[in-house]
């Protein structure tokens, strides 16, 4: 989607990408759109006549995934004057990749995604998380069928050998980093497991996978989990929370550092005080705030994801 503010009213046009191939490539035809106008120059941005390419990791339901980022590309439009083109992806690679070539500037990512395109590309910048991102957390969630009970410590994941069980997508932290990552701290392999693990590709699919009985065990995002639960739309009768773990850092948004070169000086502050100063007591504010799952953003720093960046090197993440 692609969104620019005129003097009295956003108007939204469609744009799709081009996907090829399992790496997950991004071709965002819209970056190379030089003939496309910008809009007026609000928020002390200067009009550069192209637009704003942001993106974010697929880790929900697409659907929501579009309502949530058509009110971002639309609300980054207001603040920067710019047309804001916003491109879904389907795999968490692609966004790595895109934001690597530079088809991507903004974009929001899961922690070790974060660190995986930082890694790519020097001098980019972690500059804000929700407020409940530094204290993140994930679940083990389980068929009421396999047996398994609810335990308190991380060594109780080793009740987990001999189960069939399922991450989200690769490259989640949330869904597979630290999931994994406290597996191995109470001695259980992947080996130890029934059958290779899956991979479901996002939390809505490991909720439903474990819902199922596809697989008995599942690793999710508490956030998304709760989510699933007050929206009732899914049969968890047979599904009993295991385990918490403790918590990391992880969601951030991430900016290459030639965005202001780019699109125009003043680009990412126009977008930080956006974020920043998003009021809960505002209602289009809080529409945002609700589909983000938060109460406000705030700062953030790329050494806030250092302990993901060890654990994705002692798993290989990082090549």
């Amino acid at each position: 989607m692609s969104f620019t503010r005129p003097p009295s009213t956003i108007f939204a046009t469609s744009r799709r990408g081009l996907f090829i191939g399992a790496s997950g490539l991004v071709l965002l035809a819209a970056c190379g759109n030089d003939e496309q106008s910008a809009g007026g120059a609000a928020g002390g941005t200067a009009s550069t006549g192209r637009p704003l390419p942001i993106s974010a990791i697929p880790d929900q339901d697409p659907e929501v995934l579009n309502r949530l980022y058509d009110d971002v590309a639309a609300r980054f439009a207001e603040v920067t004057g710019l047309d804001v083109s916003y491109t879904p992806v389907t795999e968490y690679p692609a966004v790595v990749r895109g934001f690597e070539v530079g088809d991507i500037a903004i974009a929001w990512m899961g922690g070790l995604t974060g660190v995986q395109a930082a890694q790519r590309v020097e001098g980019a910048t972690a500059f804000a998380q929700r407020d409940i991102d530094a204290e993140f957390t994930s679940l083990f969630i389980a068929t009421k069928q396999s047996g398994l009970t609810a335990f308190d410590d991380v060594d109780g994941l080793s009740g987990l050998a001999g189960h069939s069980f399922t991450f989200g997508s690769e490259t989640s932290t949330s869904g597979r980093l630290m999931p994994q990552y406290f597996m191995d701290r109470a001695g259980l392999s992947l080996d130890d497991l029934e059958g290779e693990p899956g991979y479901s590709g996002s939390h809505d699919a490991t909720i439903e996978a474990v819902a199922s009985g596809s697989f008995e065990v599942g690793a999710v995002n508490e956030q998304v989990w709760k989510a699933t639960v007050e929206a009732g739309e899914v049969d968890l009768s047979g599904v009993v929370v295991l385990f918490r773990t403790p918590a990391y850092y992880d969601y951030h948004w991430l900016a290459r550092p030639d965005v202001d070169e780019v699109y125009g000086a003043g680009t990412l502050d126009s977008v930080k005080e956006l974020l920043f100063g998003l009021d809960p007591s505002v209602p289009e504010d809080a529409t945002l705030l609700n589909l983000f799952g938060a109460a406000s953003f705030v700062p953030t720093e790329n050494g806030n994801y250092d302990q993901i960046r060890e654990v994705a090197e002692e798993l290989g993440l990082l090549a």
